[in-house]
């Protein structure tokens, strides 16, 4: 099916895709940007088996080809073919054919517009309610999976962790900066794991800190530290007294270590963002508020400080 005339690292053609440019490597997987004959650009992940334990990337690749292969979303990078290549009877190469997606993750954007910041985590949000209503959870958010493309939209991206709603997985998966609680316990996951990991992404989009999680984390002494108390943990508005106290609030609610203390789904959350941004350009700009969904007089009674009054507000417009 896919043959080399070359090394792999200098290959032009694979199978009937042209080669154009190598985006990235890693320790069992190399991506490249390809072009097709019937047309259209690519992005083709070759992963490598070298030992049995290599099993799990091939388990990555399989889970991200059926996931993001079913859902149609504009936020959600899209799978449209894998290839399996065999050798005595076992497959050896897998070839993953995806949406190509040109732009920079979020981890290399350094956001810093408030406005901008929540713009892009509503768009975030809208991907993976799309992705819960259909029944699974990405289990990976974090900075490096979200890309900002050039139109000024957003694409998710990596869906190797991802899983059913209400999945248990055997062993800990996950970016340890960003695991929620039950991902470091194995315990049963759901929207609101997601929910976690994209808290922790805004923390620190927001603070340029990483949020404590309860994956112990290796330091230079090895020794293993566990997180704070949470209520010894900063919020964002400690950090930078810029930040709407509003979104500070959000972001350490999806932060909280006990599941049933989070938002209950995105579609709060995304709720809970457009009322910061509300907010935020009431106090700062109140010329270029436009024409907005929510009650002016009932925003009109808030604090300049607005956490009175923030719980009841969100509860009225759900």
């Amino acid at each position: 099916m896919f043959g080399y005339s070359m090394a792999i690292e200098t290959l032009r053609h694979i199978g009937k895709y042209q080669v154009l440019e190598k985006l990235g490597k890693g320790a069992n997987s190399t991506i490249w940007k390809v072009s097709c004959p019937e047309g259209g650009i690519y992005t083709l992940k070759r992963v490598v088996k070298k030992t049995e334990e290599d099993n799990r990337f091939f388990e990555q690749a399989q889970t991200e080809y059926e996931i993001s292969g079913k859902i149609d979303h504009p936020y959600l990078r899209k799978s449209f073919e894998l290839i399996k290549k065999r050798r005595w009877l076992k497959t050896q190469e897998l070839f993953l054919l995806m949406e190509f997606v040109e732009g920079r993750t979020l981890k290399q954007s350094h956001l810093s517009e408030i406005n901008k910041i929540i713009e892009v985590f509503v768009e975030v949000a809208g991907g993976l309610n799309a992705l819960h209503n259909a029944g699974y959870l990405h289990a990976d958010i974090k900075p490096k999976n979200i890309l900002l493309v050039p139109d000024n939209g957003i694409k998710i991206i990596d869906f190797g962790q991802a899983c059913p709603i209400g999945h248990k997985k055997r062993r800990i998966q996950g970016t340890p900066d960003y695991m929620a609680p039950e991902q470091v316990d194995r315990g049963i996951l759901d929207q609101r794991t997601d929910i976690f990991n994209f808290g922790a992404s805004l923390y620190w989009v927001l603070t340029n800190q990483t949020f404590p999680t309860t994956m112990p984390k290796k330091h230079d002494s090895g020794d293993l530290s566990l997180p704070q108390h949470p209520s010894q943990i900063p919020k964002p508005a400690d950090i930078d007294p810029n930040i709407p106290t509003a979104l500070s609030k959000l972001v350490m609610d999806c932060c909280h270590y006990t599941m049933s203390e989070r938002p209950d789904n995105m579609r709060e959350v995304i709720a809970r963002l457009e009322v910061a941004k509300h907010l935020f350009q009431k106090q700062h700009d109140p010329q270029t508020i436009q024409a907005s969904s929510l009650n002016d007089e009932t925003i009109a009674g808030f604090s300049k400080d607005d956490t009175d009054d923030f719980d009841e507000f969100i509860e009225s417009i759900l």
